[in-house]
């Protein structure tokens, strides 16, 4: 097919993509409730204590049953991938970007596969959990054609002015070693695939912790890395919670470097934790954001209403990226806000398999406790204009279901105003001139995602302004979200991220190597 699936075609895909997708449903929907095992060393290792994995469509369905990871099973992981350094990150790098794109093109042909699985057990919706596990595959690629582009990061230096000597100077960038990759629930194919492909791409090796919440999508896109016959050793899977297995990888002081995606708590202690070491190592945080919009009186306003409502609600608001606050000029404000309105009324909630389906669940009972707390102070002080209540009437009673939410006239000071709520709630505000609503939109922590609509040299103002990493301004497709590799790098500023660098982008492969220069004198 000619169509390439991003997050901003999503809306308009092929009848093949729904064809595909429900025959991959239907089957994995017949292959539930086997046990996976950790997987390190190149052997499959299973423990006394399990974790289920269940869906947030319906409690009752049983998708996995996986290993508790212990402290030692930890250690060992780490231990086999340092094994596997030895030869690994003294492959040429073309072997290793063949391996890697052999793993991108298992992906490719398994894509349906994971998107099954990423619907059932994150509750994404159809064409959500394709762009999920085709973006895995397309960031593994964009790090093989980075890596190649530049010559396996080798370049000559100029000679010293010695009499009598012939000097050769050559800076390389050169991987660290071990490489842990801890992964969020809300992107667990992409965010799991994109930073152990730059690791390894790199010559690190990896050891992979999922979040507790979504195993079963890890494990399948593991698989493709497993069935791409890297050496043993070279990528290792440990399963289980963050407190046990997790932090027993932070401590661990045999690990080189580490990539987190999650909340800005506990990246800032995985940061805090690591600096405890002998000396300093690298730490890829991707911490969230609290991304505003922010609507001119010229904006082209059915433009302003399908990105706001999109980026909002999108995966039930569970994106880092998502559109949170929504600043509005006084002068369009009722307009803005009745098409929003509308178009949110509209949106069919229930099971994400469907096609017609635009929001699911939210991820587990914590989520789902928070939303219930958020609206009920959000709507005490502020007006709510749609939503604000728990969804549970007939099949939707089974799961984790929620109402999108608009909220107005909340007090400046509200702590929701700078504080990821992680959920379908947005808030509305009005302003009445542009430089007000950009010194709201940049005071918070935060600077990972940001939209805008308004004049072309309104844009430019904007794009100067504001404090985040990933902007975007007249998209109807995502106002804040849709980031895709080689098209936006996607990374944050502040407390979104750690080092200015963007995965999907044309330096992000640096954090994963340390420089080394060479000099021999003939």
């Amino acid at each position: 097919m000619s169509f390439r699936l991003t997050y901003a075609t999503m809306y308009n895909p092929p009848d093949t993509l729904h064809t595909r997708f429900e025959e991959a449903i239907d089957t994995m929907r017949g292959n539930l409730g086997m046990e996976y095992g950790l997987h390190i060393g190149g052997e499959e290792r299973v423990g006394s204590r399990k974790l289920e994995s269940r869906s947030p469509i319906d409690k009752n369905l049983l998708l996995g049953v996986f290993q508790e990871g212990t402290p030692r099973d930890a250690g060992d992981a780490v231990q086999a991938a340092r094994q596997a350094f030895r030869t690994w990150g003294r492959l040429p790098w073309q072997e290793r970007v063949a391996y890697l794109r052999k793993v991108a093109s298992i992906i490719d042909d398994r894509v349906y596969d994971l998107a099954a699985a990423l619907c059932l057990e994150v509750g994404k919706t159809r064409m959500e959990a394709l762009g999920d596990a085709q973006e895995a595959a397309d960031l593994i690629r964009f790090a093989c054609d980075d890596f190649e582009k530049n010559n396996g990061y080798r370049v000559q230096l100029a000679r010293d002015p010695l009499e009598g000597y012939t000097s050769t100077n050559v800076s390389v960038l050169r991987p660290y070693g071990v490489w842990v990759v801890i992964s969020p629930f809300n992107f667990p194919a992409a965010l799991t695939a994109g930073p152990a492909g730059a690791a390894l791409v790199t010559g690190n090796t990896v050891v992979i912790k999922p979040a507790e919440d979504t195993p079963l999508s890890v494990r399948m896109l593991f698989d493709c890395f497993l069935d791409a016959d890297l050496p043993q050793g070279v990528v290792n899977l440990v399963t289980g919670h963050g407190e046990v297995s997790g932090q027993s990888l932070v401590d661990n002081h045999a690990v080189d470097g580490y990539t987190f995606t999650g909340s800005h708590a506990v990246g800032m202690h995985i940061l805090r934790s690591v600096a405890k070491g002998p000396y300093p190592r690298p730490v890829i945080l991707e911490m969230g954001g609290k991304n505003p919009t922010i609507v001119s009186s010229s904006a082209n306003l059915d433009r302003a209403v399908a990105g706001i409502y999109r980026s909002a609600f999108g995966l039930q608001g569970q994106k880092c990226s998502a559109a949170s606050r929504v600043y509005v000029h006084e002068s369009v404000y009722d307009s803005l806000v009745d098409g929003l309105v509308d178009a949110t009324r509209k949106m069919i909630v229930g099971d994400p398999a469907r096609k017609e389906v635009f929001m699911g669940p939210v991820i587990n009972e914590a989520a789902y406790r928070n939303f219930q707390q958020h609206t009920t102070s959000l709507g005490a002080e502020g007006r709510i204009l749609t939503g604000g209540k728990l969804l549970q009437e007939g099949e939707l009673e089974k799961g984790y279901f929620v109402a999108p939410t608009l909220v107005e006239g909340v007090r400046p000071n509200h702590p929701l105003w700078k504080q990821e709520m992680f959920l379908p709630i947005t808030m509305l505000e009005k302003f009445s001139d542009l430089g007000q609503a950009m010194s709201l939109a940049n005071d918070v922590d935060f600077g990972l995602t940001a939209g805008f609509f308004g004049t072309q040299e309104e844009a430019d103002w904007f794009f100067e302004n504001i404090e985040a990493g990933v902007t975007y301004a007249n998209r109807p497709q995502g106002a804040s979200t849709g980031a895709w590799p080689g098209y936006q790098p996607f990374g944050g500023w502040k407390g979104s991220g750690s080092t200015g660098k963007n995965s999907g982008g044309p330096y992000y492969l640096l954090s994963y190597m340390h420089e080394q220069s060479r000099t021999l004198i003939e």
